[in-house]
This record gives C-alpha cells, sequence and structure tokens, in this order.
C-alpha cells in the first residue's frame, strides 16, 4: 500500500474515532449538566454557532472535511465556553458575596430592576438565609438563598436546587417577580409579616 493511502486510512480512522467520542460524550468532559439549566451572557457576548447541533460531517469522497471539521471543532468550543461560564457562575454564587453578584446580573439583565430593588432584595435573603445556599430551617423546611417552602417548588427551574445556588436565585426571582412584582415588594411583605 503506498504511503499517501495509508495517512488516508490514518486520517479516517481519527476522524471516525473523534466522531465516536464526540457521539458517547456530547457534554463536556462527559460531565452530565440539567436540560433546564440556564445562564445568562452580558448583552455584549455574541457567541454564534456555525454548524447545527445534530448536524454530522460528511464522510463522502470529495467532501470538504477539513471545513467541517472545523465547524464542529468551533461548535464544541462554544459549548465549553458555555459549560465554563455556568461552572464559574455557580461557584462564584456558592459564597454570599458572589451570590449577590449573581443576583444583581440577572436582575438587571432579566427582569431590568435597579440598584433599589438590589437593596431590598439584600435586605430580605440577608433577614430569610444570610445569602448561603445551604441554609436549612429544620422548624418549616424552607431551604436556600431564598428560603423556598416547600423546598421543592425549586424544581420549576431545576432538580439541582439542594447544590446549585444559581437555580436557588432564579427561582426566588421568579417567585418575588409573579407575587410581589418586584424585591421592594417583597421586602415590605416580610417587614410586616416576618415571611414573605
Amino acid at each position: 500500500m503506498s504511503k499517501h493511502r495509508l495517512n488516508s486510512r490514518a486520517l479516517w480512522t481519527t476522524v471516525g474515532t473523534l466522531l465516536l467520542i464526540s457521539a458517547a460524550q456530547p457534554t463536556a468532559y462527559g460531565l452530565e449538566f440539567p436540560m433546564t439549566t440556564s445562564i445568562s451572557l452580558p448583552a455584549s457576548a455574541n457567541l454564534t454557532m456555525s454548524v447545527a447541533l445534530n448536524s454530522e460531517v460528511d464522510l463522502s469522497e470529495g467532501a470538504a472535511l477539513y471545513s467541517q471539521l472545523d465547524q464542529r471543532t468551533n461548535l464544541f468550543a462554544s459549548q465549553m465556553a458555555l459549560a465554563a461560564a455556568i461552572s464559574q457562575q455557580v461557584e462564584m454564587a456558592r459564597t454570599s458575596i458572589g451570590a449577590k453578584k449573581v443576583a444583581k446580573s440577572i436582575m438587571f439583565t432579566e427582569y431590568a430592576w435597579g440598584a433599589d430593588q438590589f437593596t431590598c432584595l439584600n435586605r430580605l435573603w440577608t433577614k430569610e438565609s444570610h445569602w448561603n445556599y445551604r441554609s436549612h430551617n429544620k422548624r418549616s423546611g424552607a431551604h436556600g438563598i431564598p428560603q423556598a417552602l416547600p423546598a421543592t417548588r425549586m424544581d420549576s427551574i431545576s432538580t439541582d436546587w439542594r447544590t446549585n445556588p444559581v437555580t436557588q436565585i432564579r427561582w426566588g426571582l421568579r417567585y418575588i417577580e409573579a407575587r410581589y412584582t418586584s424585591p421592594c415588594g417583597a421586602w415590605a411583605k416580610f417587614k410586616r409579616s416576618r415571611y414573605y
């Protein structure tokens, strides 16, 4: 067999192996992320996907293999960037200072609530949990940063609410908006009743 055919066969074997691995492990390094996990990216983030998620590389003779592999690589890089952003946001929110930063960012970008509303939210969640995602009231069963009661209500955002402070924050903000319109409305209720 000629050297060219051996190199070509090695290339096809490598491509086939890479495709098999990417199909077997579609998530970042085999880590599974809940389907309901979402992240908020700054409005300035200009992420584009160059190829559809379910696309396959055309292995037919004469196909533009290298450009297709570049597209797959770009897609994988985008997926890895999103996974890294999710992980970074969750890790930051594990501290009270980080949780406040994450909540403020989500409030400003997704709810258009200003600094005055964050002041109310900070007072409310400091009283409820001190921004501790592990906070649990043994008497009532309320759990997490927003002290959801029952805690399983946070399943509406994601089932990882026990360990993911961002899930707790997202649920808490959604609850406040639906029930009180704003954090200051929830804070006013808390001051009257000692709960919200």
